[in-house]
């Protein structure tokens, strides 16, 4: 599995690269234009990311615009829904109105900071990714 990591900070960063690095290849950004290019880049070459984890407060573009960004792409390059990147919102936004907005973007998930590793592997399991 190709995994893409979007996290501005250094301790988040570090934590889910080491947690993820067990289910596949992971890249990693500090912030939503360098996932955006990323997520471009990796299409581009024909590898295109399984999953994104994607926070929301993030410099220079934030996670909802970066979502934005992948699924307009996506759209424009007519991949069809089961072969789109599942994209996880890994914030510590939990206020109904974020979860809303993140998923009329386009999120697939959405998971919490703290991460807990148990309840994220059930999710993993969920989208069939591990």
């Amino acid at each position: 599995m190709r995994i893409l990591i979007a996290e501005d900070d250094f301790t988040c960063r570090k934590f889910m690269l080491r947690f993820m690095s067990k289910y596949g290849e992971c890249d990693v950004t500090v912030d939503g234009k360098e996932a955006f290019e990323a997520f471009s880049m990796a299409l581009e070459e024909g590898e295109g990311y399984d999953l994104i984890c994607l926070d929301i407060m993030m410099p220079v573009l934030d996670g909802y615009q970066a979502l934005k960004l992948i699924r307009g792409l996506e759209e424009e390059l007519s991949i069809p829904d089961e072969k789109r990147a599942k994209i996880i919102m890994t914030t510590g936004l939990s206020e109904r109105r974020n979860v809303v907005k993140a998923f009329d973007l386009g999120c697939t998930a959405y998971a919490g900071k703290p991460i807990d590793k148990k309840k994220f592997e059930k999710l993993l399991k969920k989208l069939g990714l591990i």
